[in-house]
Formats: structure tokens, sequence, C-alpha cells
């Protein structure tokens, strides 16, 4: 096998196993167009502001939250101990799946509590009197978990490149036969759009997913947002922004599609400019540690390649460098996602927008793959209104002794420039939050016992 596989040339290797789509509805293909996930009404909370997703609090902001100043919600008996009172959560690990431990709160609640989106629900007495969300609300997780019985990123890339095929495919378009989906959109952003805003599930539903050591990673990050009041938020110090920022709930929702016969851009604005640059009719080296176009180095937002097939556009995404995201738990530098963009038309029959399906391949991270619908809302041409704005971060908050400290321009203080590919948050914690904690030895790749 040639330094440079082709995705074709895996096809007479790869061994993939389908299942059926649930309930019995038809799909055309085995890789794509499963019916979309479970759409619910309401948030587990607890949330200060409700489901509204803007800035600022509204005149008759309505908190979402089941019981509040530390007190249980009626027929909750709550534990002795939760990840607001607890002096040592790594000590807890048998509480971690019960939904008490964080007092049936979701991620974003969590994230939330002490006032991050403006209206605190941590009580008087914090952290002890914190908020409790509702234990009988949770999102099925048989609805996160991929539809498609493919294992990996590749198997599922080949597979739809396949199907293409016997239709004589992938598609090749010119400049004058292209899809024209050239404009700006605006992301569906409500807190109940998909299960990765974190606000529709319960933590140990999200703990299911992941792997225990990931599992692990979760639940110290929850204990910072809750028990600490030390989250490390990357795009508060202008850290990168990492590749699932790009989907989170506060990123990513205003978007520019910019469409070449051999390049397509998908350009999004959180904290900094997150653009997706995918590659029409390229092929990646499988050669090194993971798929890669480049050098075989992980790159912030990953390396894109993709095909047409009909009006359906494919994209694989691989080589991204591990990092985490608001509401969300960590991704490895394993992660790979097969994405697929389909027009979507209005009331009148005519093109109002694109359904982006994402299915995340994470090995280290997931147990299983898991998937992602989307729904971008066409809201005008390229070349009117307001121009895109190109984000940069200024820095202007410093992580000080454990703290994210803010810091006027003139003044002078003492840094400690963090390890930025060694989970640089983590390392702020357990140096500066976690003394006297069980902390499990981190693993010694050079001990050979």
């Amino acid at each position: 096998m040639s330094r440079t596989t082709s995705v074709r040339s895996l096809l007479a290797v790869l061994a993939v196993s389908l299942t059926a789509i649930p309930g019995g509805r038809a799909q055309i293909s085995s890789g794509r167009g499963a019916p979309d996930p479970l759409r619910v009404d309401v948030i587990v909370g607890s949330e200060g502001k409700g489901y509204f997703t803007g800035a600022g609090i509204p005149e008759d902001n309505t908190p979402v939250y089941a019981a509040r100043d530390g007190a249980a919600p009626p027929g909750v008996d709550p534990l002795p101990v939760d990840i607001f009172t607890t002096g040592d959560f790594y000590r807890d690990e048998e509480l971690w799946f019960d939904p008490r431990y964080y007092r049936c709160n979701s991620t974003v609640g969590l994230e939330q509590i002490w006032g991050a989106y403006e209206v605190p629900l941590i009580g008087d007495d914090p952290p002890a009197s914190a908020a409790w969300g509702y234990c009988d609300r949770d999102y099925p997780r048989e609805e996160i978990v991929s539809p498609y019985g493919f294992a990996t990123a590749v198997a599922h890339y080949a597979r739809l490149l396949e199907e293409a095929g016997t239709r004589g495919g992938p598609t090749a378009y010119t400049r004058a036969t292209l899809p024209d989906w050239n404009g700006r959109y605006q992301r569906q952003r409500e807190k109940t759009a998909t299960w990765i805003h974190g606000a529709v599930l319960q933590i140990p539903t999200c703990l299911s997913l992941l792997t225990p050591e990931y599992q692990r990673r979760l639940v110290q990050q929850m204990y910072h947002y809750a028990g600490s009041n030390a989250a490390q938020w990357p795009g508060a110090y202008c850290w990168p922004e990492g590749f699932m920022r790009r989907i989170s709930q506060y990123g990513g929702g205003t978007v520019n599609i910019v469409v070449t016969p051999d390049l397509v851009l998908d350009i999004r604005n959180a904290a900094k400019t997150l653009i997706t640059q995918i590659h029409i009719g390229r092929e990646f080296n499988v050669d090194g540690v993971v798929p890669r176009l480049g050098p075989d180095v992980p790159q912030w937002l990953g390396e894109t390649i993709g095909f047409w097939d009909g009006e359906a556009l494919i994209t694989w995404t691989s080589n991204v460098q591990g990092w985490i995201s608001h509401g969300q738990h960590e991704f490895s530098s394993r992660l790979q996602t097969i994405e697929i963009y389909t027009p979507r038309t209005g009331p009148d029959g005519g093109f109002a927008g694109l359904r982006h399906e994402i299915v995340l391949y994470d090995a280290e991270a997931f147990v299983e793959p898991v998937r992602i619908v989307q729904y971008l809302d066409r809201r005008g041409a390229l070349n009117e209104g307001d121009p895109f704005p190109m984000l940069e971060c200024v820095p202007t908050i410093y992580p000080l002794d454990g703290e994210a400290t803010p810091m006027a321009p003139g003044q002078t203080f003492a840094y400690t420039v963090p390890d930025i590919y060694g989970r640089p948050w983590a390392g702020i914690w357990e140096r500066h939050h976690e003394d006297g904690m069980s902390r499990p030895e981190a693993e010694d790749i050079f001990d050979f016992r």
C-alpha cells in the first residue's frame, strides 16, 4: 500500500457493519439522511436566563429551576454530599452517575450557576445554596448515538463515496453549475435545538457517552464550574477556540458559506473567526497517526476534504487538536467528523438554507460515535449588509493564582505561561484548586511494568 493510500483503495479492505434505522423509517443512504434526532421543548435547568439566548437580561426574564437557595425539589431526596458540598469529587466516583450529585443540573446549568450568563442561581450561602434543575427531565441517549453502523470515519466516508459512485459520481461541478449556496446564514441557536448545546440532558447521560478517562475530565470540569467557581474558559484568555466551538451553543451562530469548484469555506465567529476549508476532491494521507493533508501535526480546526453527491456536500475532517468547548466535554486529537450539508426548501419551494448533519468519531473520548443535526437559515447574499467581521482576540484577562483576573493596560504582574497543549485549564485547577484531593496519578508512558 503506497504512502498516500487513497480512500478509494480502502474500499476493498474495509469491513463495514450497518444498523437498521430506528422505527423502520425509510432511508435511501446507509450513511446519511437518517431522520432528525428528537426535538424536545424543555431544558433541564437550572438556568438564570431561562430559554433566552441573547446578551442582557430581558424585562420578563423567567429563570428555570426546580428549587433554589439550597432546598431540594419536592419528592427528591438529596445525597449526603454532592458536587457543591464535596471536599474531594474524585472520591465520589460511585455517585457520578446519580443526577442528584449535580442537583440535576445540565452541563450549562452548572456553567452558568455562579452568574456567567448574568443571572446567578448560586444562592446566598454558596456553593451549598445552589439551585436544582429538574430531575424528571432528560434527553434519550439513543437519540444522541449515531444511527449509522460505522465504527470509524474512514469507513463512513468510503461508503458514502461508494454510494456516490453508483450514481455516476462524485458530482463534478463547474462555476456555472455549482449549487447556489453562497450566502449568509444564521444557525438555529435555541437551547432546545440540539443535545450538543448541553441544556436538555442530565450530566450522567453525557457521561454515558464517554470513556472512563473523559468521564473523569468532565466531572472535574463540572466541579470547577460549580464547587470551586474557577471556570477556565479558553475564549476569556484568548486561547484557541478549538474545533467543537463552531457548533457549540455560544459560538458559530452566524455563518458565511462560500462555494467554489475546488474549495468550500464555512466561516463562523466565536471569540475568534473559525474557518473550515473543505478541499473538494482531495484525498488524505492515511499513513500518520490520523489521516491528514499536511504535516503530521494536529491543527486547531483540523483539515477537511469533501465531495459532492448531487446536491449533498459530504466532508471528512481529521487531524484535529484535542481541546474543550463551552458546556461540553473534552475531545481528543483522534476526533474525526463526517459532515453532510444538504439544501432545505421553504414554503414557496425555494432554497431556504442548509441541513448540517455531523457524526463525531473519537475512539479516545467516546464509547461510540454520536450525531448532531443543526439547521442553517439563509439570511442574505454574501455582499449585502455589514461585512462579516474577522475577529481577533485581545487578551485582557489572565489566570493569576488560579483565578481569571482582568488586567488593565500598563499593569505589570507575574504570570506562569501555561502548557497550551497539555490541558491548560486542568493544570490551573490541579495546581490551585485541588489541594488534598485524591487525583489519580497520570499514566506514565515510560513505565514498562
